[in-house]
């Protein structure tokens, strides 16, 4: 299973970024994809999530109604869409996949994948945000 995040660039503030994580060597839509970053000299945040079969979506409060996360089964790519972005917003964003999620608790308390669950990581893709 390999992971592949891209879409980063440098924005200016209010504009939008959409990022892609594509996954391969998958061998069915019963995972869990999570999407995080990391901001020079801060912990890593976890930001959104979203069950691949279904589509379940999760956010964290920090961007919720700002950041959108889908799925496109037939392209194995899960997608975060950055909208009105701010300064702070500029990090390092990852994506990360829970290959075990549709077989644990979490799947049916209706949760996203804790960051301790995820098993495989993509590399960061930089987004910039800056007048």
């Amino acid at each position: 299973v390999q992971l592949q995040a891209s879409g980063g660039g440098s924005v200016r503030p209010g504009e939008s970024l959409t990022l892609s994580c594509v996954g391969s060597r998958f061998g069915s839509e019963y995972y869990f994809i999570g999407w995080f970053r990391q901001a020079p000299g801060k912990e890593r945040e976890w930001l959104s999530g979203i069950s691949v079969n279904e589509g379940r979506t999760y956010y964290a409060d920090s961007v919720k109604g700002r950041f959108v996360v889908s799925r496109d089964n037939s392209k194995r790519t899960v997608y975060l869409q950055l909208n009105s972005l701010k300064p702070e917003d500029t990090a390092v964003y990852y994506c990360a996949v829970d290959l075990n999620y549709y077989s644990s608790n979490y799947y049916y308390l209706n949760q996203a994948s804790p960051t301790s669950e995820y098993d495989v990581w993509g590399q960061g893709t930089l987004v910039t945000v800056s007048s």
